[in-house]
């Protein structure tokens, strides 16, 4: 296993939800990446944001991991969710939510 795959595991590992975006939370740098940060604020879940920008390794890395071409990329308990489209249809459905309780998430505003 590569070191940008250890550290891919690791991150997963140590953090409920991850997500692999363009920037920050605080600073997303695309577009996609906002939308997802937006959607999980609004959940109020806590999760870890990973800049792929500062570093061309996890940038490539993350996509071989997951076998997704895109970011950003939603990890919850170690398991891919999906992309900003996947996110989005699933936010709007109930379903991510859901999902995240299901994983023992909390979710803000969930009953």
């Amino acid at each position: 296993m590569s070191g940008v795959n250890e550290f891919i595991d690791n991150e997963l590992k140590s953090n409920d939800v991850v997500l692999f975006m363009k920037g920050t939370p605080q600073f997303p740098q695309c577009g996609f990446s906002g939308q997802v940060v937006q959607m999980l604020d609004y959940l109020g879940v806590d999760y870890k944001g990973i800049n792929v920008l500062s570093d061309m390794e996890i940038r490539e890395g993350i996509k071989t991991y997951s076998n997704w071409p895109t970011i950003p990329q939603l990890y919850v308990k170690g398991e891919f969710i999906g992309g900003c489209d996947i996110v989005r249809e699933m936010f709007q459905a109930g379903e991510l939510q859901a999902h995240m309780q299901e994983k023992g998430i909390t979710v803000r505003g969930a009953a």
